[in-house]
């Protein structure tokens, strides 16, 4: 009795080691499609967003109360 849980227990996991390595496993990504005009080289829109454009080591402007 005591040695079918022992096998059954290491069965479970073996399945769950072999199902967790096989989602590990590297697969290979499509080719991404492109429009038949030019490819999207160098168009990306850099320092056209907010990020980083805050006054970093510039005092905040006077907060007045709104009533």
């Amino acid at each position: 009795m005591a040695v079918k849980k022992i096998v059954f227990a290491l069965g479970a996991t073996l399945a769950l080691v072999t199902a967790a390595n096989a989602a590990d496993l590297p697969r290979r990504q499509p080719v991404p499609v492109y429009p038949a005009e030019q490819a999207p080289i160098g168009k990306m829109p850099i320092g056209k967003s907010p990020v980083g454009k805050a006054p970093i080591g510039k005092a905040p402007g006077p907060v007045a109360a709104r009533y």
